[in-house]
């Protein structure tokens, strides 16, 4: 007797042809620390300033375990296959291939890495490797982690070491994921190392930089043919009030603190002027040549979008009246992201190819008695996501690719597993996974897209 077949449910979005470019890439997304687990001494790895930050706060959930996806990494493989991902982009856990962050390697967790990218290509799954999604060695973070500049030589190191191993078979790389969260993890107390020190903000901001810029030249010497960019989060502000110029002023400002701040180095080879005051007020100074190498060509931006903040005049930001909003308290508003890259496109002349590396929504999932998750919210996210890319690609904006954050719902860092982004639900008891109607959905336009013309 031939198995039943799932039944596809009804869908909140529908299924059809996008008008994107030929030969988009659907992928998903996930990160090292927040799914794979395996942190033990038994695996090599060696502790990451998460297991630091999670000591400190016995009450919060933790990285142990996760999605246990190192154990079950071959059969996740194969259910991207069934979901017919094209690409999957995740992180590779610094600790777990150079424990102490430098000089000694761990074969074991090479290893992993090896037959992770083995798997994926076997079953026709493009690898996009970011090498930095927010786990520091634990020792770098003893010598001050990305406030003492010396780590940035020791990630250029790291960065060289992976190119060399996994070069041959992954063409696509990133340097860092979400530079400005990494940040907050200095100026606040919300993720780790949970510093809460204001002053450190340009300094770590701008050492991540010059890590990048370091990395990327390393990367290119040992392999001239991978393409290497970079992944922001980008947010952007937008005025309370259009017609009231300073709320417009004050938006304008946040954006060019927190955000352009990236996108100007790397592509004006300069920071905003916000930025520079702040670094002069905290006697920060620049070293010559960093800017140089900050704003090398890149291959590919990543951009990971969620939302937008709205700003009135005193800089405040402000709630958006009757907005619809998703577990996290985000905006669900797509037109923004239309609107910032259509800004982008006038800021920026010489963009690279842009890639959606993360978009997604944490939504309260409930498994339904026939046993599915039904998440009709989560399904007309991304399907309105993708609308605001078909609508970037048609104005002449070269984007090449979508990333579903997340592949499964896993460890949201210090919000715990209750925010739960997943297009795959894990049951937290046993750890089985449930593709939703979101991921059913998704794998149908895929195919949809994914078919050739024939003739």
């Amino acid at each position: 007797m031939k198995p039943k077949k799932h039944k596809l449910p009804k869908f909140s979005a529908p299924v059809r042809k996008m008008a994107l470019r030929k030969g988009f890439t659907w992928g998903a997304s996930t990160s090292a620390y927040q799914i794979e687990g395996a942190t033990g001494p038994e695996y090599g790895r060696g502790p990451s300033i998460w297991e630091k930050y999670f000591a400190q706060r016995p009450h919060l959930d933790h990285g142990e375990v996760a999605c246990g996806h190192y154990e079950r990494m071959k059969e996740d493989v194969q259910m991207m296959k069934r979901m017919g991902l094209k690409a999957y982009r995740f992180s590779i856990a610094w600790p777990r291939v150079m424990p102490e962050g430098y000089g000694r390697v761990n074969e074991q967790g090479l290893a992993f890495y090896d037959s992770l990218i083995d798997e994926l290509l076997a079953a026709g799954i493009e690898p996009y490797v970011t090498l930095y999604h927010w786990d520091l060695p634990l020792a770098l973070g003893e010598i001050g982690g990305w406030t003492n500049r010396e780590v940035c030589y020791r990630f250029a190191d790291y960065a060289a070491l992976c190119v060399k191993r996994f070069g041959d078979r992954v063409k696509n790389w990133a340097t860092f994921n979400e530079p400005e969260v990494i940040v907050a993890g200095y100026i606040g107390d919300g993720l780790a190392p949970g510093l809460s020190n204001p002053k450190l903000r340009v300094a770590v901001g701008h050492h991540l930089m010059v890590a990048h810029g370091l990395a990327l030249r390393a990367m290119r010497e040992i392999n001239s043919e991978i393409k290497v960019g970079i992944v922001l989060n980008l947010v952007p502000c937008e005025a309370s009030d259009g017609e009231n110029a300073e709320a417009v002023k004050a938006a304008r400002t946040l954006w060019q603190r927190n955000y352009a701040w990236y996108l100007d180095g790397l592509f004006k080879a300069r920071y905003p002027d916000v930025v520079l005051q702040e670094a002069k007020e905290n006697e920060f100074s620049f070293e010559p040549g960093d800017m140089a190498l900050i704003s090398q060509k890149l291959d590919m931006l990543g951009i990971n979008w969620y939302l937008r903040l709205v700003v009135n005049e005193k800089g405040e930001v402000v709630p958006v009246p009757g907005a619809r909003t998703t577990q996290m308290g985000w905006e669900i508003n797509p037109r923004a992201l239309s609107r910032m890259l259509k800004g982008m496109q006038s800021e920026y002349r010489d963009l690279p190819p842009i890639y959606i590396t993360e978009n997604g929504a944490a939504i309260d999932d409930v498994v339904s008695a026939d046993g599915q998750v039904h998440d009709p919210v989560r399904t007309s996210y991304i399907y309105e996501h993708l609308c605001a890319l078909e609508k970037a690609s048609k104005r002449g904006m070269d984007i090449r690719g979508y990333f579903a954050w997340s592949l499964m719902d896993n460890l949201e860092w210090s919000l715990g597993y209750g925010k739960t982004f997943g297009i795959v639900q894990v049951d937290r008891r046993t750890l089985k996974r449930t593709v939703k109607d979101s991921g059913l959905w998704y794998s149908q336009l895929i195919k949809r897209n994914s078919k050739k013309k024939v003739g």
